[in-house]
């Protein structure tokens, strides 16, 4: 007998069902599909690192003027996904997609001639608002689709592509500055902007059919939000969500100063350590789909983030007592990064689980908060000193406070309420 369990509860307002892919090859055309989406974010954000240098020149002004102009993608990325996920809860996933990676092209098209940093860092805004489009419109068809164990284990698969673009993007942006300059990056990120447009405007149906819509306008939408926000459970997983994202980018904005500044490490060198980490992380997330056969989300979650907590642990015993050198510091740091890649895919199909009727503005809260609490933890690590103890001090933290909110936040009987036999899908994906 066919049942609508979720893996999380019953999911609310999910009446009306579409198809879920069974073929695989229809789940691989999904996967690639959602992976493009998801990756124009970090693609856009990492691209033009290497030629942050050069635009100062170019440009006649200051390092800390252009490193405004990432500050202004990452607000243009979460304050997008505040406004469009609640928007494609109202009107569909097609539309604020297609508006908003058209924005994405042609914001990339003028960064390419832009005259001044000014107007670069504006443009950088409006580039990260269109990118939001497609990230917070990817999460939220996983949710139209997809719930409990299923929808874990595809946001695992979407989580090798948000782990892998931010080390391939500055690579090929690197390459490329070898035969142009940083205006024809910007138009190398047209070009993928363009290509995402084209995908999701042919291949890519509306998984959100009008009757499971969300209509009033501004007003609904912020009785959604006061909704969510009045969640005790849901406000407690996106919580561990932006935790655990904080710990990945304390380590993201400090490994550098610490491999290379504190251990000598060459740039090469440190290249290396940063792939075999990221190998850590991003083939956890991977490991997680082969868990999820045997364990439920709830279960992978708790035993992730116990051994972020010991690991992280660890890792600062052995920053501050200097214990085993370098390869005293990797071990734990290894085991702490696969912990996180671990956490990240559970916890956020656990959260979007509760609330199926408002996927996209669910979806929203969880992008936005992950930037809000990494951009918060990547300066902490610099006022602490760039150093192996600061680096160490706010993972750490990161890791304890995610671990404490989800003991406090979400009571025993309700997480393990969560641990249901694997759901039957919500329904298939149109054809397109």
């Amino acid at each position: 007998m066919r049942t609508t369990a979720d893996g999380c509860g019953a999911a609310r307002g999910s009446s009306t069902a579409v198809a879920v892919p069974a073929a695989p090859r229809e789940s691989l055309r999904l996967v690639l599909m959602l992976g493009a989406l998801v990756a124009l974010g970090p693609f856009t954000i990492d691209m033009y690192l290497p030629a942050l240098p050069t635009i100062s020149g170019e440009l006649h002004t200051t390092s800390t003027a252009v490193q405004l102009t990432l500050t202004g993608t990452l607000a243009g990325l979460g304050l997008g996904q505040l406004v469009l996920g609640p928007l494609s809860d109202s009107v569909g996933r097609r539309r604020p997609l297609l508006a908003g990676t058209t924005v994405h092209v042609g914001a990339s098209l003028l960064c390419a001639v832009a005259p001044n940093v000014a107007v670069l860092g504006v443009l950088r805004v409006l580039e990260g608002l269109g990118a939001a489009a497609a990230s917070v419109v990817a999460i939220a068809v996983v949710r139209d689709l997809f719930t409990g164990v299923r929808a874990a284990r595809m946001i695992s698969r979407l989580v090798l592509v948000i782990g892998a673009s931010p080390v391939l993007a500055p690579t090929i942006g690197g390459e490329m500055l070898r035969w142009t300059d940083w205006r024809g990056v910007f138009l190398a990120l047209a070009v993928l902007g363009l290509g995402v447009t084209v995908m999701a405007a042919i291949a890519l149906p509306e998984t959100l059919p009008p009757a499971r819509r969300r209509t009033g306008g501004v007003p609904a939408t912020l009785h959604t939000y006061a909704g969510l926000l009045t969640d005790r459970t849901f406000v407690a997983l996106v919580l561990v969500a932006g935790l655990n994202a904080s710990a990945l980018f304390a380590y993201v904005a400090g490994s550098s100063f610490v491999m290379q500044d504190e251990f000598g490490l060459s740039e090469h060198a440190f290249s290396l350590v940063f792939a075999v980490n990221s190998v850590a992380n991003i083939g956890a997330s991977q490991v997680n789909v082969l868990l999820l056969s045997w364990f439920q989300p709830a279960r992978i979650l708790v035993a992730s983030l116990a051994t972020a907590v010991v690991s992280s642990g660890t890792l600062l015993v052995v920053a501050l007592t200097g214990a085993g050198g370098l390869f005293g510091l990797l071990a734990p740091l290894f085991v702490l990064l696969g912990a996180i890649g671990l956490t990240g895919p559970n916890v956020s199909a656990l959260g979007l689980s509760l609330h199926g009727e408002a996927a996209g503005t669910a979806a929203a809260l969880f992008g936005s908060l992950n930037l809000g609490l990494g951009a918060l933890a990547a300066p902490v690590v610099g006022v602490l000193g760039n150093d192996s103890v600061a680096m160490a001090t706010v993972m750490a933290g990161g890791a304890a406070l995610a671990a404490t909110v989800l003991l406090l936040g979400v009571r025993l009987r309700v997480l393990w309420s969560m641990d249901l036999a694997e759901p039957e899908p919500v329904g298939a994906l149109p054809a397109a």
